[in-house]
């Protein structure tokens, strides 16, 4: 009886004994936090030639603008005078031939006009003053100087503030530039820039402010490059 019982007990064991599924031991574990594999399905999805996800576009790093200024600094050099000289030709001889479709006409007719006037002085045999600036001839200077302005802004100015250079500095290699971030100068800058040049220059002052560059150290800069805070670099 007692055989029995312990028999009986041991089956009893064993036969209490729930067998684990052989799917579940062997199933490989799913992909998750802890660095899991794969599930059957994905690998499967995976032979099959399914789509990977998307990866994403390796992106270039992006350049220190502190660095790339630093750099630019450290390259910067003042142009040639004699490229300089040669640019500012150029650029005048193309401002001169712009201004001067105004010119021309009006100054013939201011001259026209005069000549009227010393005539009819003649003529009237009195002793009489010939000013030959009057409200006609103001008029025609006034007509001249607006039209020289504007073409300052479009072929000095505005290439001067987008590009740093006009047509005889991009022909001759030079162009201006910032005197602190050495970038292309704003256009209040450039305006001011051509300003300072054209004014005194109208009035022969400018000769001393464009030879002072002769003496200027280190950038070389002229009265009106002193003005906007630029220098004319090699370019």
């Amino acid at each position: 009886g007692a055989g029995r019982d312990a028999g009986g007990a041991g089956a009893g064991h064993v036969a209490g004994a729930v067998p684990q599924p052989a799917a579940a031991v062997s199933a490989p574990l799913t992909s998750g936090a802890g660095g899991g594999q794969s599930s059957w399905a994905q690998q499967v999805h995976r032979l099959a030639g399914g789509e990977e996800p998307p990866v994403a576009p390796w992106k270039p790093p992006v350049e220190d603008v502190f660095q790339a200024a630093a750099r630019r600094q450290a390259a910067a050099r003042p142009a040639a005078l004699g490229r300089r000289l040669a640019a500012r030709l150029l650029d005048t001889v193309v401002l001169g031939a712009v201004t001067a479709v105004a010119a021309v006409p009006l100054g013939i007719e201011a001259v026209d006009h005069i000549d009227a006037k010393i005539d009819a002085a003649r003529l009237s045999g009195e002793t009489v003053t010939v000013w030959l600036l009057d409200g006609t001839t103001s008029v025609h200077l006034g007509i001249v100087l607006a039209v020289l302005l504007l073409a300052g802004v479009l072929l000095e100015v505005l290439p001067t503030a987008k590009w740093g250079r006009t047509l005889g500095k991009k022909l001759l290699g030079v162009e201006v530039r910032d005197i602190e971030g050495h970038e292309a100068p704003s256009f209040g800058a450039a305006l001011r820039r051509w300003l300072v040049y054209s004014v005194p220059g109208l009035l022969v002052v400018g000769v001393v402010g464009v030879l002072w560059c002769l003496f200027d150290k280190p950038w070389r800069q002229c009265w009106h490059d002193k003005a906007a805070h630029t220098f004319v670099a090699a370019g």
